[in-house]
Parts: C-alpha cells; structure tokens; sequence
C-alpha cells in the first residue's frame, strides 16, 4: 500500500477506537485533517461512539465539541470558562468569542 493521508490516518485510529470499544475515551484534534463533509460523518459516528463513556475532547474545532455535556475553555494556559454550549455562548464570553470567529470565518 502507499501512504495514507492525514484524513484516512485520523478515520483509521477513530475505527480502531470503535472496535476496542473502551470505557474512557480520549480524542486529541479527532477531525482536525478531514475536509468538511468527512468531518459531518466522522462527528456523526463519534457523537454515537461517546455515549456512555467517559470522553476527553481536544478540539479548535468548536462543532466537535457543542454537543458535549461538559466545555472547559482553556485559554493562555488557564481555565476560563466551562458549562455547556448554551450557557457558555450565552454568557457572552471567551467561549462566543471563538464561535463567532469561526462562524465568521465559514461566512
């Protein structure tokens, strides 16, 4: 086979993740190297993937964590903020300030 790229790298280690089925589940940047319609379905599967468990999410992309139960906002090194995605963007904070940028940036 020849080289993968980074999208089927990152498909390969979430399928890998599915079969060992584990109880604590740690995703770092999970979608970061798929194009946008990858990364609706790969969400998609780890949306169902994460029920259950226990899940750490490292994620820029903030689509990939909105329906998580728990946001902790890190920002310079420090916990800024933390909730769900509703009370969190309606706090007007940090945490809007990164969603508005990133809808701004799709727009």
């Amino acid at each position: 086979g020849g080289k993968l790229s980074g999208g089927q790298r990152q498909r390969i280690s979430i399928a890998r993740a599915i079969l060992k089925d584990p109880q604590i589940l740690i995703l770092d940047e999970a979608t970061s190297a798929l194009d946008t319609a990858s990364e609706r379905l790969v969400q998609e599967a780890l949306d169902r993937l994460v029920q259950n468990r226990t899940t750490i999410t490292i994620a820029h992309r903030l689509s990939t964590i909105k329906n998580a139960d728990e946001i902790y906002v890190i920002h310079d090194g420090e916990i800024v903020e933390h909730g769900h995605h509703e009370e969190l963007y309606a706090k007007n904070g940090y945490y809007r300030k990164l969603c508005d940028a990133q809808i701004d940036f799709y727009r």
